[in-house]
């Protein structure tokens, strides 16, 4: 089996280190070898191409080239990071710009070839196959109804991120299934969390983040799951917010995808870090057997 650069993105290693954690856990438990490298830096978040475009372009081949000294793919848990390394990718195909780039690139010991895929702990799942990870499961989620979130920056543009998911996407929702639970579905599941515009618009991200709440709630869920970090600091660290703003009161947990599979894979629930959410699923937790 191949080995992983693993790129946990930066909210996974400081607001959302239970992503992190329960990740790598999964991993471990699925035997994906993977390694992590300090040099990564930051992939710019979609912010700093606005301002500095080859900036972020050249940050971005960095963390690719470092990942193709060493032979391997990135994988990533963060949709942003997965849409920004990928769009690089795409603009890293042009061989003038790739060689301007590689000039600055090479003072560092580093040059960019093209030679990486950059695949999302999502896509890795979907690859490792459905029967294969319901073989693992001990601790069946029955009879909570879970609501997927599928985070918009793992699913659009297309012609970026690739063609592994349609327009209408299944795979989170099978994976619930795998868990055990019920896959709600609801018309919010592939909307934005508005995360992207939370320090320049609060007010309008934290409606975006109530449309999909509200979505959840009418459908009865019990729990949210999302596979992105950012959607799950914009659902679960601004639930409260969002709510105050719309005159309601949200009380929905949010689960990373790593967490979810780990509870139905067995995982002990302390090395998942579930009590790091702002909106306690212990309520719900507690129907586990």
């Amino acid at each position: 089996m191949k080995e992983y650069a693993y790129y946990p993105g930066c909210a996974a290693e400081a607001s959302t280190r239970e992503a992190d954690k329960a990740t790598q856990e999964v991993l471990s438990l699925l035997g994906v070898k993977f390694s992590s490298h300090e040099d990564f830096t930051c992939c710019g978040a979609g912010c700093l191409t606005e301002e500095f475009p080859k900036l972020n372009l050249a940050l971005n081949a960095r963390n690719l080239a470092i990942a193709e000294k060493g032979g391997q793919d990135i994988l990533t848990l963060c949709n942003t990071c997965f849409l920004n390394l990928r769009k690089s990718q795409v603009e890293l195909k042009s061989p003038a710009l790739r060689d301007e780039i590689n000039k600055e690139l090479r003072n560092e010991g580093l040059e960019y070839g093209g030679k990486v895929e950059i695949l999302h702990f999502l896509h890795l799942l979907a690859e490792i196959g459905l029967d294969k990870l319901r073989s693992m499961v001990k601790r069946p989620l029955v009879g909570l109804k879970i609501a997927p979130f599928y985070g918009c920056h793992l699913i659009r543009p297309q012609q970026i991120v690739g063609s592994a998911f349609t327009r209408e996407p299944t795979i989170l929702e099978d994976l619930i299934q795998v868990a055990g639970a019920t896959a709600l579905s609801y018309r919010e599941r592939l909307d934005c969390c508005g995360f992207h515009i939370l320090m320049v618009d609060e007010g309008t991200s934290l409606r975006m983040a109530s449309s999909c709440l509200d979505g959840a709630e009418a459908c009865g869920a019990d729990l949210m799951v999302t596979p992105c970090t950012l959607c799950h600091i914009s659902l679960d660290m601004y639930q409260g917010k969002a709510g105050r703003l719309a005159g309601k009161k949200y009380a929905i947990p949010v689960l990373h995808l790593a967490q979810l599979m780990g509870l139905a894979f067995g995982i002990d629930v302390k090395k998942l870090r579930l009590k790091n959410h702002f909106i306690s699923a212990r309520q719900f937790l507690s129907q586990i057997r």
